[in-house]
């Protein structure tokens, strides 16, 4: 039978909040995108900082030295694409979020580790839009960088995008527009993607009642995070936290998520 991970699959997922200096190693393509905060990479020619939004291309080792807290979403990628894709690489670098829109998204959706194919097929589309990646491509525009970051620092306290754009001082519209041209997504899709990551992280560490876990993630209540929950990930939260709980459970932290707006 043919084995589609041979060509192509996501490996391993690094998924971090950095505050010290880190490496990613093994086999394969490692493609990552800074979701918050501002790190360096070294490189032969000494380290190279981005900031968030900025996607990171490269084979292992890689350094990496936080300049303050920030937050790393990393995709390990083998196989024989990623040979082909490796061999094209003359070192590790940053690229222009806006360079490869799509990427962002993409890395979310392999967080979550479907069946194979559709795994091996989404390592695949991140390839092809990394090639398009741009090492010299401007950065994220600063209203997308601001935005990512109050979303990261206080998804709790945001009642949706239209707060958002007017802590920002922008029109709702033009906030979504920007934001969706750089990153390939919607502002509220990415608010509540975090939000999700929240819950699961509360839920794989902590007891508390699903009331407890709505409220500190930013959810109306419990009825409506186990409606959004399950729409992203196809279980209850209860069943989410019971499978993290079991022994043979991953460690670290769990996926982010598909399609979701608020």
């Amino acid at each position: 039978m043919f084995d589609c991970r041979a060509w192509c699959a996501a490996a391993q997922v690094w998924d971090a909040q950095l505050s010290g200096r880190a490496v990613l190693d093994g086999e394969g393509v490692w493609a990552g995108v800074l979701s918050s905060g501002r790190c360096a990479l070294d490189g032969p020619d000494g380290p190279v900082s981005a900031d968030a939004g900025s996607l990171l291309i490269g084979t292992s080792p890689l350094e990496l030295v936080p300049e303050g807290a920030c937050h790393l979403l990393a995709v390990r990628i083998t196989g024989r694409v990623a040979q082909d894709f490796a061999a094209q690489l003359e070192a590790p670098f940053w690229a222009g979020g806006a360079s490869a829109p799509m990427a962002a998204q993409l890395l979310a959706r392999l967080r979550e580790q479907p069946e194979a194919a559709a795994e091996s097929s989404l390592a695949y589309r991140l390839l092809c839009e990394l090639a398009g990646a741009d090492p010299a491509a401007p950065a994220l525009p600063p209203l997308v960088s601001r935005a990512m970051a109050a979303m990261q620092q206080n998804y709790a306290g945001l009642y949706g995008v239209e707060e958002l754009s007017a802590q920002l001082g922008v029109s709702k519209s033009h906030l979504i527009r920007v934001f969706r041209a750089a990153m390939g997504m919607p502002p509220g899709q990415y608010l509540a993607a975090v939000r999700i990551e929240a819950a699961k992280q509360l839920l794989t560490h902590r007891e508390y009642p699903l009331e407890v876990v709505a409220s500190l993630c930013g959810f109306s209540g419990a009825n409506y995070l186990c409606r959004v929950f399950r729409k992203a990930t196809g279980m209850t939260p209860a069943a989410w936290r019971a499978v993290a709980a079991a022994p043979d459970a991953p460690e670290g932290p769990l996926p982010l998520e598909k399609e979701l707006y608020v």
